[in-house]
């Protein structure tokens, strides 16, 4: 499986791999590694740190948005084999151990196979590892509330509902955001495109994730980074606004 790079700003990159993006922020040879992809990424994802200059072993930390497995999926094999800390909102720690499991499950993917595209997608997650055991053994909450000492300085933002720790980051000198799962630009169990939440069966609390798109409204940036689906140009706010529109 062959990565999508594509270069959003100075040192910002978003990667588009099989069905889950991720993001790479660089600095002179240093890396923040934001999200994973599935298991089934691991290829893809090691070829992505090369082609923007730089390997595994530069990545000084990685971030994971939340602890879903098509976005965790390698956090546990770089932790262990290269020593990275793994980093989330207090709130998704014990997630990303696997105490507890919030993710849309077999029987409802099942309830919902009617739905265009959902079967196709079961199928290829199946394949990708989405089903996997993939617990990190040391996950451990930001070490700080505002920028990150990290490459790309990011910023966590708590946006819960699509699981409680759910954590966007906004890249203030970039003008960007990645939001993760909070607010996507297409999935394919989705009949849109652009700007919105993702089905109802993925989120944990749909509520709450509806009530998130207000902390979006709140960041400036013109362009978004979706956990799934393209690259967004615009601002932020009313990719925020459409997808609310889009959730009555």
């Amino acid at each position: 499986m062959r990565a999508d790079v594509q270069q959003v700003a100075d040192g910002t990159y978003l990667v588009h791999g099989s069905n889950t993006n991720w993001v790479i922020l660089t600095e002179g040879d240093a890396v923040t590694l934001i999200d994973t992809g599935y298991p089934g990424d691991r290829a893809g994802l090691l070829a992505s740190l090369t082609e923007v200059g730089s390997a595994p072993e530069a990545v000084e930390a990685v971030l994971i948005t939340h602890a879903h497995t098509d976005h965790l999926g390698n956090a546990e094999y770089l932790r262990t084999t290269y020593g990275t800390p793994v980093y989330l909102h207090e709130a998704e720690v014990p997630h990303a151990r696997r105490d507890f499991l919030h993710q849309v499950n077999v029987g409802t993917v099942l309830r919902n196979g009617w739905r265009p595209g959902v079967l196709p997608w079961a199928i290829h997650a199946i394949r990708s590892g989405g089903t996997a055991h993939v617990p990190v053994t040391s996950p451990a909450a930001f070490p700080s509330a505002g920028p990150l000492d990290l490459p790309g300085r990011p910023v966590p933002v708590h946006t819960p509902g699509h699981t409680d720790g759910h954590c966007a980051f906004h890249l203030p000198d970039a003008g960007a955001v990645i939001a993760g799962d909070a607010l996507v630009s297409g999935h394919p169990t989705s009949r849109i495109k652009g700007p919105q939440l993702l089905p109802d069966m993925f989120h944990h609390e749909r509520t709450r994730a509806v009530a998130s798109l207000a902390v979006f409204e709140g960041l400036k940036g013109d362009v978004l980074l979706p956990g799934h689906g393209p690259l967004h140009r615009g601002p932020v706010r009313e990719a925020a606004l459409q997808a609310r529109e889009r959730a009555v």
